[in-house]
């Protein structure tokens, strides 16, 4: 027996051979991401900054600003967590679940608005108004004037 076999379920032997230059290209991928997505959050400020900001610009770039994100969380997970390798089943496993989860909290804080909302309207009876802040500290300024 030359040849010594750790399990039988065991089919292939995993290649490490390439590791830094794996870690490498991870690293400039990940930075590159990382750096577009700095440079649409720049640009997200600077349009907010401005005196007519364009609503439809800023949310196709928080929306690229999300698919990169969701772009290197799959990378990230693909190849720290090693789930690149596995198998369909076992990484079905883990991120059908997550979605659910994901889809479990959008769906409980959307509730949440329409519950605030409803709340503040009595049940929908009456109009539905935002309040200012900030009225006190102006009604005490506008008691000192007197």
């Amino acid at each position: 027996m030359s040849q010594h076999t750790i399990s039988p379920e065991i089919t292939f032997a995993p290649d490490h051979s390439s590791g830094t230059k794996q870690i490498w290209k991870t690293f400039w991928l990940l930075s590159l991401l990382t750096v577009i997505e700095l440079g649409l959050g720049l640009a997200i400020y600077n349009i907010h900054k401005g005196e007519h900001p364009n609503a439809t610009l800023v949310l196709a770039f928080k929306g690229m600003v999300c698919i990169l994100t969701l772009a290197k969380a799959y990378y990230i997970v693909s190849v720290f967590m090693h789930l690149g390798s596995e198998v369909r089943n076992f990484i079905m496993t883990i991120v059908v679940p997550l979605a659910l989860f994901i889809w479990f909290i959008i769906a409980f804080l959307w509730d949440g608005e329409s519950w605030k909302n409803l709340r503040n309207t009595n049940g929908g009876s009456r109009e539905y108004k935002k309040t200012e802040q900030h009225a006190a500290p102006a009604a005490v300024e506008q008691g000192a004037k007197d």
